[in-house]
Formats: C-alpha cells, sequence, structure tokens
C-alpha cells in the first residue's frame, strides 16, 4: 500500500480486477477525452467478459472474509479513505473538470458530496442492527439478523461519475459487502479508476473493489446477469434501467436492484412567492453542471399573476451566466459531454420550435459548448416539458392557479424531484405532499441530496432509496433466525 500523497496518481489506462492493475484485453480501446477542448486524457484497452468473471471470483472470494471484520475494522478503511480525499482534493476536483466538464464550481459540489456520503458510511457498520421478535409458539425466540448482501454490481454514470459511485460503493463495502463496478464509458478514471487509487491507498484488501472498464456489447448485460452478484445498482437512464431490471429478473436469478433514474423536475412558482429569490434558484437549478442533472430543472411553472414579471427577471439573470473554460472560476456553463448529447439538444431546441415555443434567448452552439435556450409559451405536452432535457435547455409554463399548477407539476411518467416557492410555509408543504415525487424542496432547488436523507424517485425514475438509514436496507439481507429452547408438541 502506497502512502504517498504528494505525487498524483498514474496509469489510469490500466484496470483494477483481482487488486491488481492489469491491462485489459478486448481488441476495442476507450479513447476518454476532455468535452471542452477535445485532449486526449487517457486511452484504456477494454476488458473482456473473462476479465469480468476474473472480477466476479476475486470478489466472491474476498467478500466472505470481509464480512467477518469487526465493524472497528471496516470503518478505519472508510475513514482513511476520507483522509485521503481531503489530501487529494486539488487532484479529483481537476480530473472531474478536465473528464467530465465539470465547473470548477460544480466539480466542488461534486467532491463535498463524494466526501459526506463517504463520511457517513464510515457510520454504517455501527449502525446496522437486528432485532429479538416474540413467538406465540412456547418455548420458541425468533432474532432477526441483517447480513451483508454479497457481492453487488455497480453501473455508475457520467454525469456526477465520482458521488454517484461513491454513493454505492462506499455503503456497500462498509457493510460488509464486495463490489464489481462499471463505470460510464465517458467517466472511467472519475467513475471508477480514481476511487480504486483511493481505495487501495486506504489499505481495502484485494479483490473487494473490482473497476472493469468495458464497453456495453461485450460486458453491459454480463455484469447484471452473473451468477456472482445478488444485488445491482445502477444510476442512468430510465430505458437502460428498464433493461437492466429485466435482465435482473428475466433469466436464472432474481435479483434486487437500486434503480435510480430520470426525472423531470418541475420548479413550482405560486404567485405569493419571493421572486428575487425564485429567479436566484431557478437559474442555479436548471444551468448547474449544464443541465446534466437528473434532478436539475426540466420545467418552470408559474401562476399568471407572475409569469411576466418571472421571465424578465430570470432572463435578465440568465444573460449574465458565463459559458466557457470549466476550469475558470467565473464560468458558470461549461461544455456538453459528447457530440450524441449535443445533437440531441440541437434536435430539442428545433422541436421547441415547430411546436409553438417561443424562443426568448438563444446562442451559438460551439463545439460542445450550448448557451442557454429559454422558451415561454410552452405547453405541457410539448416536447421540451413532457420529455427530459440533459442540457442548458428550459421552458416556462403558464399556470390559471395553483391548482393547475399542482397538475401540470405531477403530469410526467417521472418523479424523482421538484420544487415550490412561496412565501406561506403552510401552503407550500400542503403543495409539496401534493406532488408524486420522491423528494421535493420548498424554497429550495430540485438539486438537492445530503448523505443521511432518503434519495430516490417513483414512477419512471426508479426504485429504491439511498442514504442514511435507507441504504442501510439497501444493502443488507434479512434473515430470520428461530430458536426453540425447549421441546415442541407436533400434531403428528
Amino acid at each position: 500500500m502506497s502512502t504517498n500523497t504528494t505525487s498524483a496518481y498514474s496509469d489510469f489506462h490500466l484496470q483494477f480486477i483481482a487488486g491488481e492493475w492489469q491491462t485489459g484485453k478486448d481488441d476495442s480501446t476507450n479513447t476518454n477525452t476532455n468535452p471542452y477542448n477535445g485532449d486526449t486524457l487517457v486511452e484504456i484497452q477494454q476488458a473482456t467478459k473473462d476479465q469480468l468473471n476474473e472480477a466476479y471470483d476475486a470478489a466472491t472470494q474476498a467478500q466472505e472474509a470481509w464480512a467477518k471484520q469487526t465493524p472497528a475494522e471496516r470503518a478505519a478503511v472508510l475513514y482513511k479513505v476520507v483522509n485521503i480525499l481531503d489530501q487529494r482534493q486539488e487532484e479529483i476536483v481537476d480530473w472531474l473538470i478536465k473528464e467530465s466538464g465539470s465547473t470548477r464550481i460544480k466539480a466542488m459540489v461534486e467532491f463535498g458530496a463524494t466526501r459526506a456520503i463517504t463520511l457517513e458510511a464510515a457510520t454504517f457498520p455501527n449502525r446496522v442492527h437486528g432485532e429479538i421478535r416474540p413467538s406465540n409458539t412456547p418455548g420458541k425466540e425468533n432474532f432477526i439478523y441483517r447480513e451483508p448482501i454479497g457481492v453487488v454490481a455497480v453501473i455508475s454514470p457520467w454525469n456526477f461519475p465520482l458521488h454517484l459511485t461513491q454513493r454505492s460503493i462506499a455503503p456497500a463495502l462498509a457493510l460488509g459487502n464486495a463490489v464489481v463496478l462499471k463505470p460510464a464509458s465517458d467517466t472511467p478514471v472519475t467513475g471508477g479508476l480514481l476511487l480504486a487509487k483511493v481505495f487501495e491507498e486506504a489499505g481495502l484488501p484485494k479483490g473487494l473493489l473490482n473497476v472493469v472498464v468495458g464497453s456495453g456489447s461485450e460486458i453491459g448485460d454480463a455484469i447484471v446477469e452473473h451468477k456472482a452478484s445478488s444485488f445491482v445498482s445502477f444510476t442512468g437512464s430510465t430505458s437502460v434501467g428498464k433493461h437492466i431490471g429485466e435482465l435482473a429478473n428475466g433469466g436464472e436469478h432474481i435479483k434486487q436492484v437500486a434503480l435510480e433514474l430520470g426525472g423531470n423536475s418541475p420548479f413550482v412558482v405560486l404567485k405569493d412567492a419571493d421572486i428575487d429569490q425564485a429567479v436566484k434558484a431557478a437559474v442555479f437549478g436548471k444551468f448547474l453542471h449544464q443541465g446534466q442533472i437528473c434532478m436539475a430543472i426540466n420545467r418552470i411553472i408559474v401562476e399568471n399573476e407572475v409569469y411576466d414579471e418571472f421571465v424578465e427577471r430570470f432572463l435578465s439573470h440568465v444573460k449574465t451566466l458565463q459559458v466557457g473554460d470549466p476550469n475558470d472560476q467565473g464560468t458558470a456553463i461549461g461544455p456538453i459531454i459528447n457530440e450524441k448529447q449535443v445533437q440531441s439538444l440541437r434536435d430539442k431546441i428545433d422541436e421547441a420550435q415547430k411546436e409553438g415555443a417561443k424562443m426568448l434567448l438563444s446562442g451559438e452552439i460551439n463545439g460542445q459548448l450550448v448557451p442557454p435556450h429559454v422558451f415561454t409559451e410552452v405547453t405541457r405536452e410539448m416536447d421540451i416539458a413532457y420529455n427530459e432535457i440533459f442540457g442548458p435547455l428550459i421552458g416556462i409554463i403558464r399556470a390559471k392557479n395553483e391548482e393547475d399548477a399542482l397538475s401540470i407539476a405531477n403530469d410526467s411518467m417521472y418523479g424523482l424531484s421538484s420544487a415550490v416557492f412561496t412565501a406561506d410555509m403552510q401552503k407550500g408543504l400542503r403543495f409539496a405532499r401534493g406532488i408524486r415525487a420522491g423528494m421535493t424542496h420548498i424554497n429550495d432547488i430540485p438539486v438537492n441530496d445530503e448523505s443521511n436523507v432518503a434519495f430516490g424517485g417513483e414512477k419512471n425514475s426508479g426504485i429504491g432509496r439511498f442514504n442514511g438509514e435507507w441504504v442501510l436496507e439497501e444493502f443488507t439481507r434479512t434473515h430470520w433466525i428461530s430458536m426453540q429452547n425447549e421441546p415442541r408438541e407436533y400434531p403428528f
């Protein structure tokens, strides 16, 4: 184990399998590029299905001994990870900026969230507990144990790669499981290999964390279907999530899954809201990380009485946003992750105009830099309102009244996060409870994630919950053991 934190991590062209750094054996190469300037960051020869099998074999073998470690021993590794994250903060932030196109502001937000969930996970070994339940059978005692679930498959996304990977692997490891991780192809370093370096430096025993970088066609289905995994944690699009759910429960095995999928977050402004504060929140909640966040504001819904005032102030604020180099401290909007996503946004801009939305603000798309595009006269059935955007485009919908605003907010196949602005907190609470979503925030943005509070969605936004006590349930299994302390009488 290396304890030298003065030199930057290297050799990200290698896979981390069975506790060793090895070259991928597939014929294909992952060319990892900077989305802002196109520079090649690293070229990774991808893994084969045989290497995935090797990762699962190592995880299976290592997990049994790890589960028998004392809570203090497992917690100690997680606390060491927190210390290493702190020591390497600037190195990690730099990788987030150059690999995922994060602005410096967003990279710092993500680093903080990653640190927080790791610190929270370090408490899990001492928080998981069983129960003793009474029995109606004379002389019997019932014990409910919480046991590690075994080997967890993790498939992580590219938008918040460090945090949304660590959100699964840190709790899984803390609770005595092993992990096989497939990071997103756009972010193999911050979504996996960088964390493997950190855990290795922290002294995590070999085989417990495996990072396998490979093409979807080679290992995408195999990582889900492999007989060694008992649980699949996926964060990404709803379409892929549905496929993973079918794979996990459609073959020889029935597996537990946690699916954190797409969103269509409504941001509702009621007529008594503080408009200035609502505008500030709307701009940040929409354009953080170029809108490439599952919780990002996807629809702004404003009551008729304050609609025009809100639009005017919103446009004025958006025009001040700097678009450009994500490493520049003043940049609010950096690059879109890849060319495919840029084309998707071009298509959405064209479709919005065809459907009759009025484009009040636009700008020239330069490479993978897409400036803010703001549309008014948007209706609930338009593509820009009904489907997830994942970019710096926004439609503002006029609501007749509070009841209409709630109806529009709920008119979605998604139910991840949401927000409502009002001066009346009791009204805000009533409104929030009327929204069908896993999370709703009053007088704040829908982009919220705290390590000790339940995170997850409803409807097509997924199943399962992360963070705090909720993830303790996800990453452990319930085992009922009864003890018959005196001879029992049987009817035959």
